[in-house]
């Protein structure tokens, strides 16, 4: 039996999006293989009695991080098979690993760590990152939660409140990177290492979030040879074993730049490209044979 791990959606995540848990659900059900689909939280599930779990979903992590991390912790001492690793998504679990990646010598828009309860110092962010405007985001979050656009001009007037959210968790502020919002932002899209598809996201007008919940809009794209010989290059080094990943990143001066590394439960625009589910499913029979 497998289990798709999802969330419980209360509708704050997956809006105008299409339901690739179903998707999934019906690639299992073409390749005759039992399955259910479980959310991750569920604490009457009785974990045990799968063979593999495919994470998918469990869209909420960041709502519930100590319980998410005591459910993989719980999983870890079943042995089951997980895909992806569950080693994977603990270290993809914080945007941490975009420090780590950068100190390898890769383009990154990584940032300024501000630790939980400690007194924000704008001196040390300036020198770290500049003038000019600042994206300021939780370490452990997802969709956009808690995130801010800030002029550094105008630090003063969101301290306190950025400052009150540092009391209860890490933050990561980063340079505005404003080819988001002219360009976009790129995800290609890899299943057990090999290129599938990719799409751009732009935001909408006078926003600089991508998501489609925010309004952003999302488009099938042919990625240049470079920006998807960048991107493998990263999955290689980065995720070689895993099952998915979505490489998020921008062009700046004709050179792709690490937005984010997604391992964990990205959407993969499996409705963006007809190549997108014929590849998802190649390599599903090629993991669960």
């Amino acid at each position: 039996m497998i289990a798709i791990v999802s969330y419980v959606s209360i509708g704050s995540y997956d809006s105008n999006t299409v339901d690739e848990d179903k998707i999934l659900s019906s690639i299992l059900t073409e390749l005759k293989m039992q399955h259910e689909i479980v959310p991750w939280s569920d604490k009457q599930v009785d974990w045990s009695k799968y063979e593999t779990l495919l994470i998918k979903s469990t869209w909420d992590y960041f709502d519930y991080y100590p319980e998410f991390l005591n459910w993989i912790n719980h999983v870890k001492k079943l042995n089951i098979k997980v895909l992806n690793n569950l080693d994977t998504i603990l270290w993809n679990s914080t945007k941490g690993y975009l420090a780590e990646i950068k100190e390898k010598g890769f383009p990154v828009i990584s940032g300024f760590t501000l630790k939980k309860g400690t007194k924000i110092s704008f001196d040390e962010i300036h020198k770290s990152l500049g003038t000019g405007d600042w994206v300021v985001k939780p370490m452990v979050s997802g969709g956009a939660k808690n995130t801010m656009k800030i002029p550094s001009s105008q630090w003063d007037k969101f301290e306190g409140k950025i400052q009150q959210l540092a009391q209860d968790e890490d933050f990561l502020i980063q340079p505005y990177v404003k080819e988001v919002a002219e360009v976009g932002e790129y995800s290609l899209l890899f299943f057990n290492g090999e290129f599938s598809h990719a799409v751009l996201k732009t935001p909408a007008s006078g926003d600089f979030r991508v998501q489609h919940y925010f309004g952003g809009a999302i488009k099938s794209i042919t990625p240049s040879g470079n920006m998807r010989k960048a991107a493998k290059t990263l999955v290689d080094q980065f995720a070689s074993d895993s099952l998915y990943a979505r490489v998020d990143g921008v062009e700046i001066n004709g050179a792709f730049y690490l937005m984010e590394l997604e391992l964990i439960e990205p959407y993969l625009f499996l409705d963006s490209n007809p190549s997108a589910i014929p590849n998802y499913k190649k390599a599903l029979i090629q993991r669960l044979g």
